[in-house]
């Protein structure tokens, strides 16, 4: 069997994969700017200022709740009918979730019901993009070959800067375009209507896209009673039995990369619009403009781990970089000059990419073929709960509690030593063969005991 795809199928892989990607997290992270900019005036017009962006959050938080349940049965789907099907579905979730919050009347027309509904839409979403990431990772990783795998694991993570970049240029045409008034009527709504898009995007995958060469070798060895290898009946059982170490560092590994991600890209925008008294536009500019970068530098840190021959050395001095710079950081924001804000925030949103850049590789690698989507998805979504949908709220909380930026820069600190400790302790497991499976590794283990 061939062990990777041909370049020529890579590129096309690698295109579908970014596509989907970008619009996945298109209409998952365009609600992290509405709520950041309008939700709390529309939802939650009766409460103060400050309780309504704190619900507004709250709201953004939900969806992360959702997400580890959503990489819980993609993880058990993944393992056991294919990479693909998983996939798919995320779309499907995702396109029709984003559409119908496009379509809801706020708490002037229908009171009560419209954060509930709302709330039920963004759970619907977090179900989605927590199905998604564990499979266009495994497209990409597992089809790639071994000398290239950091590269083309690090194109699904640019699908996401890709989706949030263009989420703000939606808002921001937006916001020059149309009255605040028209804005926050019905303006916000045009990007949540392409939601739809993702419904036609899963079909082409469904229909042009085929499953990993290492999926197909373990049905192959499951459909051959003399191999004790292949598909697994609880492979999310299996993976916290026996990987319950990987699942819990992956999930540590990703806290300061998630959490500084949506304080950069949300939490951000209403600091320094509300407290900071910089413009809408001015931000959101800043933001785009130096998140864009990571399109070409997440690219070239996963490339550079390739050839450094670790993920883990670049990983753990992205993180000790992180934490040293979230001070200057917000020292450089609360200026409110657009020159240093937008160098601030082009130094945090390289730095995230030293880590963010190799992650796909670097999960592919900590897990074997059979459980592989479980342990990966577990660890990534688990800590989006906690380093994630949480960080724009608890930036509020803290601002709130504490009336300075240094609060939410100390948060960003203990972040990134959850993130150091978990990463030191990695066993990494660099060119790993992906075809390998817990059989496998369970009798190497006992050859060499």
């Amino acid at each position: 069997m061939t062990r990777h795809a041909p370049s020529a199928k890579m590129g096309r892989l690698a295109t579908a994969a970014v596509f989907a990607t970008a619009l996945e997290w298109f209409d998952f992270l365009v609600y992290a700017t509405a709520a950041a900019l309008v939700f709390n005036e529309l939802f939650f017009p009766s409460v103060s200022p400050v309780a309504g962006t704190l619900a507004s959050f709250a709201t953004l938080a939900v969806g992360f709740v959702a997400r580890p349940l959503g990489g819980v049965i993609a993880g058990h789907v993944g393992d056991r009918f294919g990479r693909k099907p998983p996939l798919v579905a995320s779309m499907l979730l995702m396109g029709v979730s984003t559409f119908a919050i496009g379509i809801l009347p706020g708490y002037d027309s229908i009171g009560v019901w419209a954060p509930i509904l709302l709330v039920l839409a963004r759970l619907v979403q977090g179900l989605g993009v927590g199905a998604q990431w564990g499979g266009a990772a495994l497209l990409l990783t597992e089809h790639a070959p071994i000398e290239r795998r950091g590269f083309y694991g690090s194109l699904v993570q640019t699908g996401a800067i890709v989706g949030a970049v263009a989420g703000n240029l939606f808002f921001l045409v937006l916001s020059a375009t149309l009255t605040d008034a028209q804005f926050g009527s019905w303006g916000w709504r045009i990007p949540f209507l392409s939601g739809l898009f993702l419904v036609l995007i899963g079909a082409y995958v469904q229909m042009k896209i085929e499953d990993t060469p290492v999926f197909k070798q373990m049905q192959q060895e499951s459909a051959d009673s003399k191999r004790e290898a292949g598909l697994r009946k609880a492979p999310l059982v299996e993976a916290v039995r026996r990987n319950g170490r990987e699942i819990i560092q992956a999930a540590g590994a990703f806290f300061v990369v998630n959490a500084t991600f949506y304080i950069l890209i949300s939490g951000v925008l209403n600091y320094a619009t509300d407290t900071v008294g910089m413009s809408r536009t001015s931000i959101l500019w800043c933001v785009m403009v130096a998140g864009l970068t990571q399109v070409v530098s997440m690219p070239f840190f996963g490339a550079l781990t390739d050839r450094m021959g670790t993920r883990k050395k670049l990983y753990l001095t992205g993180t000790v970089l992180m934490g040293l710079f979230a001070f200057p950081l917000f020292w450089l924001i609360d200026t409110g000059s657009v020159p240093l804000v937008f160098i601030g925030l082009l130094i945090a949103f390289t730095i995230h990419a030293t880590m963010y850049g190799p992650q796909a590789a670097l999960y592919a690698e900590m897990f074997p073929a059979d459980v592989r989507f479980s342990g990966a998805s577990l660890g990534y979504q688990f800590a989006s709960v906690f380093a994630g949908g949480l960080a724009p709220f608890i930036m509020t909380a803290l601002l709130a509690a504490t009336g300075g930026s240094w609060s939410v820069a100390t948060y960003i600190v203990a972040c990134a030593v959850v993130t150091f400790v978990s990463v030191v302790t990695i066993r990494e497991r660099f060119r790993r063969d992906l075809y390998e499976t817990s059989s496998d590794v369970q009798a190497r283990e006992a050859a060499t005991s």
